[in-house]
């Protein structure tokens, strides 16, 4: 049967109640399709136990507890009941998140929500939502892009499950976004999306190596590292691109110039990413594919943008991962324009 904690789940009832006689209501689809979610779980012991459960969902699910237990003996992660459901959702995504951005301007359009703070997307739970919201945004002159999210993370606030669109990763990937989404756990900072998603990819990174050299897996810890160097070749592309498009959008040229130079510096990065993924022997598998836009590169440097600092932050605390929690911690309750400054100097130094 599937799992159904009242006391957490009545928690949506007051979104519920307080939109039901509103039409398009943002929060009445959110609050709904997070029931819908937490509706669909069962916990993953007794899928196992279950004679019926098919083969390959059985070996992912155990991968899954595996690295769950993993997480909290050797990440410190929190010992609680997210990931230890299993939901399946019928979908390829669970949200589609919509990014938006000035036709000039790579700053991000921002939604500001209770429980999350301000961040620069909105996550609809359905793709047609998504769409229309986008072609909304459009209208209004803004650059827009749309993501199918297949998890997420509700910091703590209900019990994750572990969602069947989740099941089409391999196992490394599988592991690293587990442990990705509980590092939100452990560290939230309301507004500020850029340390939480760095943040969280840092501790990533070190739990998979760490997960990967406990179970003698050396050969994948390499195909681990080429992954996140071809991502990080990539993203320094985007960060050049970014710098020159600034230069243009800051300058007194006319409109209709800045839109020339903006159109000829994004397929000239398109291109470029396009010759690295072909020499990686990935050609066409990458977001930097097609066309692009000022949202679809804030799309792609959300979780990446302040990695290095805290690489090297888990450096500094010579990869000791409770150190790393507190000085993070201690950076997090800097102000934003202080934080940022310390975390420039982190990257640089």
């Amino acid at each position: 049967m599937p799992l159904r904690p009242p006391y957490r789940q009545l928690r949506l009832l007051p979104l519920l109640l307080a939109c039901a006689g509103l039409t398009g209501c943002y929060y009445l689809q959110a609050a709904n399709g997070q029931w819908q979610v937490l509706r669909e779980r069962e916990p993953i012991a007794e899928i196992l136990e279950d004679e019926t459960t098919p083969v390959g969902l059985a070996e992912r699910l155990r991968l899954v507890q595996a690295a769950r237990e993993f997480s909290i003996r050797e990440l410190a992660l929190p010992d609680n009941d997210s990931y230890r459901t299993y939901a399946d959702i019928e979908r390829e995504y669970v949200v589609w998140n919509v990014f938006a951005a000035p036709e000039f301007s790579l700053e991000p359009r921002t939604w500001c929500f209770p429980v999350a703070g301000c961040v620069s997307y909105r996550g609809y739970f359905s793709r047609d939502a998504a769409y229309r919201e986008s072609g909304r945004l459009a209208k209004r002159g803004f650059d827009v892009a749309v993501g199918g999210v297949s998890a997420y993370s509700t910091l703590g606030n209900f019990d994750d499950p572990v969602l069947s669109s989740m099941m089409q990763w391999d196992d490394i990937r599988l592991v690293a976004v587990l442990f990705h989404e509980l590092a939100h756990q452990v560290l939230y900072i309301k507004g500020d999306s850029a340390f939480n998603e760095s943040f969280a990819t840092a501790v990533e990174e070190y739990g998979v190596r760490q997960w990967l050299q406990s179970h003698g897996k050396e050969g994948d810890i390499g195909v681990y590292h080429e992954r996140r160097e071809l991502r990080q070749t990539l993203m320094g592309l985007v960060a050049t691109a970014r710098v020159d498009l600034g230069e243009y959008f800051e300058s007194a040229l006319p409109d209709d110039e800045k839109r020339r130079l903006k159109a000829a510096r994004l397929g000239q990065l398109s291109a470029e990413a396009e010759s690295v993924l072909a020499e990686a022997g990935r050609k066409g598998a990458s977001w930097l594919s097609g066309d692009l836009n000022n949202a679809r590169l804030i799309s792609m440097t959300l979780y990446e943008g302040q990695l290095p600092a805290f690489r090297k932050l888990l450096q500094n605390c010579r990869e000791e991962i409770r150190c790393f929690y507190e000085e993070a911690t201690a950076l997090s309750e800097l102000d934003k324009s202080s934080r940022n400054e310390a975390l420039e100097a982190l990257a640089s130094g």
